[in-house]
C-alpha cells in the first residue's frame, strides 16, 4: 500500500512518562566503550555512581520507542536508519522521570524505486521541572515506499566535512559482545544478536547497532576534544554509512572547528567508513 501524505504528516504520538536511574547511565556508559581501564578515573566518572556524568547520546535510548515508524505504514523490512541528529537544550542528569513526545516532521519522497525519506523528531522533557532535555531528529529511509506524490526535495543538509588532516584521532576497540550489552539500552532488534536473523538479512554474523558506532563516536570527541568535560556538548549529527562487526576498531577523526567538532567514524581492518558529515558542536 502506498504511503499517505497528509496521514503521515499528522502522526504523533501521546506523551509517555519513562523512568531512568544512574543503573541506565551506567550502563551506556558501558555499552559505548567507557570504563574499558578500570583504572582511568576519568572513564570512571561515566560507569560508577560516585560523580557520574552523562554523554550527550544517551539521549537516544532515553525514551526508547519505534511505535510512531511502525505505525507509518512503511515496509519496515527495508527500514534503514539513515542520519541521527541530537540536539541537547540542558545537560542530561544522570537519573530523572522523562515525558516524551514523537511526530512526523517531514517527508520527503525520492520516487518510485528509490525510496523515502522521514524525518521523526522525539523531544524529551524533565517531568519534575518541565524543562526541554533534548531533541532527537531521526531519518528514516523507507528503501520500498517511494513514489507516493510527497514533495520531493527538502530536508537538513549534510555536515562538510573540512579537507585537511585531522586534529585528533581516536581508535575505540568494540569488544565481541558489544551489541548484547548495548541492545539492553532499548534497541532489542534480534539483527544485534541472532546470527540466524544476522544471515537471513545478508551478513555472516550480528552487526552493531548504529546508534552504538554513534555513542563510541561521542566518547571519541568527549574524550581527545572536551577533556572528558561532556557537558560541553550541545549536540552531535552524523550520517550512518556502513555497519561494524563486533570486536572491530572504530576510529574516528576530528577536526576542530568554529562551534565545535566535525567529525567521520571508519573501520581501520576494512578501510569502511561508519560514520560521515559528522559534527558535534560545543560550548565554550
Amino acid at each position: 500500500m502506498a504511503l499517505d501524505y497528509d496521514h503521515l504528516m499528522a502522526l504523533e504520538t501521546e506523551e509517555k512518562e519513562f523512568r531512568y536511574t544512574d543503573r541506565e547511565t551506567m550502563l551506556y556508559g558501558l555499552s559505548v566503550g567507557m570504563g574499558a581501564d578500570p583504572m582511568d578515573r576519568k572513564e570512571l566518572d561515566f560507569v560508577y555512581e560516585k560523580n557520574l556524568k552523562t554523554l550527550p547520546t544517551m539521549a537516544t535510548v532515553l525514551a526508547w520507542d519505534n511505535s510512531l515508524v511502525l505505525s507509518t505504514g512503511v515496509n519496515y523490512l527495508l527500514v534503514v536508519h539513515g542520519e541521527q541528529r541530537v540536539t541537547l537544550h540542558k545537560t542530561l542528569p544522570a537519573r530523572a522521570t522523562i515525558l516524551s513526545k514523537g511526530r512526523v516532521k517531514q517527508v520527503i519522497d525520492k520516487g518510485e524505486g528509490r525510496g523515502a525519506l522521514l524525518y521523526v523528531e522525539q523531544t524529551i522533557r524533565e517531568k519534575e521541572t518541565g524543562d526541554l532535555l533534548c531533541t532527537n531528529l531521526s531519518t528514516v529511509f523507507a528503501r520500498g515506499d517511494g513514489g507516493f506524490g510527497g514533495p520531493s526535495e527538502g530536508g537538513p543538509k549534510p555536515h562538510v566535512l573540512p579537507d585537511r588532516a585531522p586534529d585528533h584521532v581516536c581508535d575505540l576497540t568494540t569488544m565481541p559482545s558489544q551489541a548484547l550489552f548495548y541492545r539492553l539500552c532499548g534497541d532489542r532488534n534480534p539483527l544485534h544478536a541472532d546470527p540466524d536473523v544476522a544471515a537471513a538479512a545478508g551478513f555472516d554474523r550480528p552487526i552493531l547497532h548504529g546508534l552504538c558506532t554513534y555513542g563510541h563516536a561521542c566518547h571519541a570527541i568527549v574524550e581527545e576534544a572536551c577533556g572528558y568535560d561532556s557537558a560541553r556538548m550541545t549536540g552531535f549529527e552524523a550520517r550512518f554509512s556502513a555497519p561494524v562487526f563486533p570486536g572491530e576498531t572504530i576510529r574516528t577523526e576530528m577536526w576542530e572547528e568554529d562551534g565545535g567538532v566535525s567529525f567521520r567514524s571508519s573501520v581501520p581492518e576494512r578501510e569502511a567508513v561508519v560514520l560521515n558529515n559528522g559534527f558535534a558542536p560545543l560550548a565554550s
